[in-house]
């Protein structure tokens, strides 16, 4: 009633924290009438390629990345996750305790990158899978987990149908797993992973891209693409690598082909651009704000 009053006297900022799947608080229809954005922490464009590292580590929660330390960032990480478990979820319907979700969470960081496995998932919990499914969507509405959702082509070939799993931030990710400073991080199991996501999330916020225009692409003969963006007709591939010297595989060969892609970049570590070959391009990832624009 408040925004309908003419002349608008002034201007009303909704914050939510959930998607809404989980907001079920309002008591009429607002077809129509609202504009949903969903809003990321910082991003690279914000924080400048030379605090790259320090993003990785802390995340992109303001607080956490802009804490006098290492250490007060991942204090403050910690009681996050804490009062998200046992104060946020709860107000937003969510029953399942927070023990439960607390213990999925902790084991969806260990399988962050990987394809996801609601048997086996459903095995390790004792429940069935799709209990511990609803749990995956439980976060994924909440916006702490991020679902890549599959793309599938007809092609003659068997095609992974299942979404690939992260943690949607990479200071979460590392309180989850109980890395506290860079020196853990890049002696972690999981830093190649780690890396991945967050080179995932930075290509999305650079390009602007919206969470229905982004998937993964994976057969079982072993061809795969880290991220497929698709806006209209407009097909850009990338692959993450946690190397300084990338070089093409069969499977970029092979995605580039049969996804008709316009062009397939690889974005790694090092400090260097440069064209791999036809349609497939090397670039850094301290390099992305030049190299890519955002999409049209």
């Amino acid at each position: 009633m408040l925004a309908d009053r003419r002349p608008l006297p002034a201007r009303f900022l909704v914050l939510g924290s959930a998607s809404p799947a989980l907001l079920r608080q309002a008591s009429e229809s607002l077809a129509g009438r609202i504009s949903l954005h969903e809003l990321s922490g910082f991003s690279m464009a914000e924080v400048g390629a030379g605090k790259l590292g320090r993003l990785w580590l802390r995340g992109a929660f303001p607080r956490s990345f802009t804490s006098r330390s290492d250490a007060t960032s991942y204090e403050w990480r910690q009681e996050f996750v804490r009062t998200f478990l046992e104060r946020d979820l709860p107000q937003l319907g969510v029953l399942v305790p927070a023990p439960t979700l607390g213990r999925f969470w902790a084991m969806l960081a260990n399988a962050h990158g990987n394809v996801w496995n609601g048997s086996e998932f459903g095995r390790a919990f004792g429940v069935a899978h799709t209990t511990v499914g609803r749990y995956l969507d439980l976060l994924s509405a909440a916006f702490v987990v991020r679902q890549l959702p599959p793309w599938s082509e007809n092609l003659a070939k068997r095609q992974v149908k299942s979404p690939k799993v992260y943690v949607a931030d990479s200071g979460l990710l590392h309180t989850l797993l109980d890395i506290r400073d860079r020196a853990q991080m890049v002696r972690h199991p999981k830093v190649g992973a780690s890396w991945e996501g967050f080179g995932i999330q930075a290509v999305i916020d650079r390009l602007g891209a919206r969470r229905e225009e982004c998937y993964f692409w994976a057969t079982y003969a072993g061809a795969e693409l880290d991220l497929l963006v698709v806006r209209g007709a407009l097909r850009l591939g990338f692959e993450l690598k946690r190397t300084v010297a990338p070089t093409v595989t069969p499977s970029m060969r092979i995605a580039l082909e049969s996804l008709r892609l316009k062009r397939l970049h690889v974005v790694h570590a090092g400090h260097r651009s440069a064209d791999l070959g036809r349609g497939i391009r090397a670039v850094a990832l301290e390099r992305l704000l030049e190299e890519l624009e955002p999409l049209p």
